[in-house]
């Protein structure tokens, strides 16, 4: 360990290459959104609305159950080891996605990849709670986002040109699978579990960062203990909540709004990818603003107003912005009011993030996915919901949408308020 008496930075490596984790997770995420609309996929494909609707949510849907088990064994393993695996398989079945040659190849690949990519945020949750001070939690959490929205916002731009320039769009699955693999190395070499591993760190980085013993792992006894703590909790059970509705509305933006520009705005598939990109652009702004604006108000305010805040007033504007989609004739107009929920949605994010790591302590990735196990319920359920509020609303099937998607927000911005981040899930947590 490092004994200089001036603080090491090693924790804004660790935090850099949690963001390039991020940037890749949500670029395999997204792709699929893009490629289902491509010539090339339809050349191979002869889909029904609903059957892309279950491909485009069978990956949240896996990703949603397997949250908490791949929190507790980052947990229990450590964040290093098992981010690594994660990262591998993930990107392997990306890959494996790109062979595919009927709908239950397509399906069982998309289901697998939601497994692989279901530890990725608990743990990074964990990561940022060992290796960042309390007060800085909302911000590094912000960073961390922000490299998943920066792959989110450039994936269908990316997408639609590997296809268009590589001629199908197979090719641009194996280059993502192969970008990952390499990622995974990356964030193997760079990466410890806790400021305690890590031979870079001193003595003045760890009290620093308010760490000056380690901790001992969750154990299977105590993951028991944890999973109870977590449903008796008023706070763990409204955040999840928040976040099942707010995935709902946000959903939308990833997976039908492609197909939305192209089948009722007429937008060619080039000037929609990079529509996309715009809107998902705003997010990015949305996670630097939302981190400092949570670290702030938790400074001013304290910790549990201070997460609140964010919450709750980012979603009543993006509900307020989708309440005004239905009665824009110009699409640029839309695109603008999407990219308001974008932005809004991400501001609230950091918030709901630091909470984990605020109540969770040494369960923080396995309470991490119990929060993100219901959001991605939340978007696996609003990818097969949006084509049937079109089919029952008839003419009026987009009002009808847009109407649903602003109730969510206005749901979860009232069900956020008796949230407490003070109140601790396991009693032996400092």
């Amino acid at each position: 360990m490092n004994a200089s008496n001036a603080p090491t930075a090693i924790r804004h490596r660790i935090i850099g290459v949690t963001m390039l984790m991020a940037f890749i997770l949500y670029l395999d995420r997204i792709c699929m959104g893009e490629i289902v609309k491509s010539v090339s996929f339809n050349d191979d494909f002869d889909l029904t609305p609903e059957q892309i609707g279950h491909i485009l949510g069978a990956f949240f849907f896996t990703y949603a159950l397997f949250q908490v088990p791949a929190g507790w064994a980052s947990d229990r393993f450590g964040a290093r080891p098992m981010l690594t695996i994660y990262i591998v398989l993930w990107s392997l079945f990306t890959a494996m996605t790109g062979f595919m040659t009927g709908f239950a190849g397509l399906l069982i690949a998309r289901l697998l990849c939601g497994v692989a990519e279901a530890g990725a945020f608990p743990t990074s949750m964990a990561l940022i709670r060992k290796w960042i001070p309390l007060t800085g939690r909302a911000t590094a959490s912000g960073m961390v986002s922000l490299g998943g929205r920066l792959g989110g916002t450039l994936a269908p731009f990316l997408t639609i040109w590997m296809i268009v320039n590589l001629g199908n769009w197979r090719a641009s699955l194996w280059i993502d699978g192969a970008v990952g693999l390499l990622i995974a190395f990356i964030f193997w070499r760079l990466v410890r579990s806790s400021p305690h591993e890590h031979p870079q760190v001193n003595a003045a980085e760890l009290a620093l960062i308010g760490r000056p013993q380690a901790e001992k792992p969750l154990s299977g006894r105590e993951l028991k203990s944890a999973l109870w703590s977590f449903t008796k909790s008023r706070s763990l059970w409204c955040n999840s909540a928040a976040q099942m509705l707010q995935n709902i509305g946000w959903g939308f933006l990833i997976t039908w709004l492609p197909t939305y520009l192209v089948t009722e705005r007429g937008v060619g598939e080039i000037e929609g990818g990079k529509m996309l990109t715009y809107v998902l652009a705003f997010g990015m702004a949305g996670q630097i603003a939302g981190g400092y604006y949570c670290d702030w108000a938790t400074r001013r305010f304290g910790l549990r107003i201070g997460r609140l805040l964010p919450m709750s007033s980012s979603m009543f504007v993006c509900a307020a912005a989708y309440l005004f989609c239905p009665f824009v004739d110009s699409t640029w107009l839309l695109v603008g009011c999407c990219a308001v929920v974008s932005f809004c949605t991400d501001l609230a994010n950091p918030a709901l993030w630091a909470f984990m790591g605020d109540v969770g302590g040494r369960a923080t990735a396995a309470a991490g996915g119990w929060g993100n196990m219901w959001g991605n319920f939340g978007a696996s359920a609003g990818a097969l919901l949006i084509p049937w509020l079109m089919k029952i609303g008839g003419g009026d099937g987009k009002t009808l949408v847009f109407f649903t998607l602003a109730g969510t927000f206005i749901l979860a911005g009232l069900i956020v308020l008796p949230m407490d981040a003070t109140k601790k899930l396991l009693a032996d947590d400092n």
